[in-house]
């Protein structure tokens, strides 16, 4: 879900190189045991989560703080309530998810029974990143730890005081025979993807996506991955322009910009444009009170890449633009209009720039979306049912909220992915605890009956009858 790979982190010190090989093996021979397939043990680990959420959330937003310049409060909203609540509906629906599915036999089956369960996959990793580096990590470990895995968390090294700080508590309050945290940069990465795992869930962006799908193929392990794209807004001329600007504002400005699901761009019907361009510019004004005038950037080459997005952008800047090295900010910025063919609307912004392109019509924001890489959401504002099936049948994006922006992440009972560029496969909820287990097929069937018509000799008549039946 992030963009571009910052700068090189902080000095790791002097601890002791982390040991992927032997780290796996030791989880592997946990998960041999058969512990961590208990019930009891996996509702005991995401009780854990949630204690540790609690009791540990003064210095999850310093960490946060220090990491992104994120306040307490965002701090809270973003990594601490949500996984909190994530962590609260796995554990509160877990024995459902994990209880056998009976199914029907074709008559040419029977009698016996059928049915599937889940088991877990085994060791997994877990390759979390640096823009909300508590939620995005833990989110997915919540998933692998309710379908009862063995868990190695390999947390950003871009946010290195969340990462340090998850290192340090995790062992606290979960199995630590179970789940291995090992910090360190790319290399630690791919010695990690060297290993037999059973399943890769990773969080980041789509070039790096495609190299960890690439260095797992080499043993066939599974992924997941959570990445990022242009997800864009459609303002219908029928939409409430109030609503629709106080919810694109408000969550461009969540961590900078910096959300993997932030509202990249807006189309908006040409009737509608400057009104809905003056609100969003008012709603940012009334926002930022008493706020600092630019917004803080993960670090120097984040920042220069998007200030290179905005000297190339064409257009017109008719809010902020300013661009502070020094204090590593950002101003809110309104950009109309830009160059289609420009890197402003090629590339993911991921920081807080909007640009707001003219349309003449629904149809016309659809093709401009469907001739793109496939977003990781799309979101649309109107007041019309026909206008929201047509969006809906007629564009592909990994998620799509009708009326907000980004809640979609917030719903437990919502799968959460993206499709094409955007990612491939899906965590939250159920549908996590499903990502990181296998859905084995059972078929059980008595020794008698035991006819004679399913074996050779197969004369005519065993041939007719079998034709019939099967």
């Amino acid at each position: 879900m992030t963009s571009v790979a910052p700068d090189v982190p902080r000095d790791a010190g002097h601890a002791p190189p982390p040991q992927p090989a032997a780290e796996v093996a030791r989880l592997r021979s946990t998960f041999a045991s058969g512990r961590t397939r208990d019930l009891g043990w996996r509702l005991r680990q995401l009780a854990g989560i949630e204690r540790l959420l609690a009791e540990r959330e003064a210095e999850i937003a310093a960490a946060l703080q220090a990491d992104l310049g994120r306040s307490a409060h965002y701090a809270w909203l973003g990594d601490i309530a949500s996984s909190k609540a994530e962590a609260a509906f796995a554990r509160s629906h877990l024995r459902r998810w994990a209880h056998r599915r009976h199914t029907r036999l074709p008559l040419a089956m029977q009698p016996g029974r059928a049915y599937y369960q889940y088991e877990p996959l085994g060791v997994v990793l877990v390759i979390g990143p640096w823009n909300y580096p508590v939620y995005l990590t833990l989110g997915p470990l919540i998933g692998a730890l309710a379908a009862g895995n063995c868990v190695v968390v390999k947390p950003s090294e871009f946010a290195p005081a969340s990462s340090a700080l998850l290192a340090r508590v995790l062992p606290d309050y979960l199995d630590t025979d179970a789940i291995a945290v090992l910090e360190g940069d790319a290399a630690i990465s791919q010695e990690l993807l060297a290993q037999d795992l059973d399943h890769v869930l990773f969080t980041g962006g789509t070039e790096v996506g495609r190299k960890v799908m690439q260095a797992a193929s080499a043993r066939l392990t599974p992924v997941t991955l959570e990445l990022g794209g242009k997800s864009p807004v459609i303002v219908a001329a029928d939409a409430d322009l109030g609503v629709a600007a106080r919810r694109i504002a408000w969550t461009k400005l969540l961590n900078s910009g910096q959300t993997c699901i932030a509202p990249d761009y807006v189309l908006v019907e040409s009737s509608v444009r400057d009104e809905l361009v003056q609100r969003i510019r008012a709603t940012v004004t009334e926002f930022q009170s008493g706020e600092p005038a630019g917004q803080r950037i993960v670090n120097a080459r984040q920042l220069d890449r998007i200030g290179q997005l905005l000297d190339g952008s064409g257009g017109s800047v008719v809010s902020g633009g300013g661009v502070d090295r020094e204090a590593q900010t950002i101003e809110p910025t309104i950009v109309v209009d830009p160059d289609a063919a420009s890197p402003l609307m090629s590339e993911e912004i991921f920081g807080p720039v909007l640009p707001v392109l003219t349309v003449a019509s629904v149809h016309a924001a659809i093709e401009f979306v469907n001739a793109r890489p496939k977003p990781l959401a799309l979101y649309l504002f109107t007041g019309s049912r026909a206008v929201k099936e047509t969006v809906l049948t007629s564009t592909s994006s990994g998620g799509v909220v009708i009326n907000h922006v980004a809640m979609h992440c917030l719903v437990p009972q919502l799968p959460f992915g993206g499709v094409g560029n955007s990612g491939t496969g899906a965590y939250h909820g159920e549908w996590g605890f499903q990502t990181f287990s296998h859905r084995k097929a059972v078929l059980s069937k008595p020794a008698k009956p035991d006819p004679s018509l399913m074996y050779p000799p197969y004369t005519e008549a065993k041939k007719k009858l079998m034709r019939r039946f099967f």
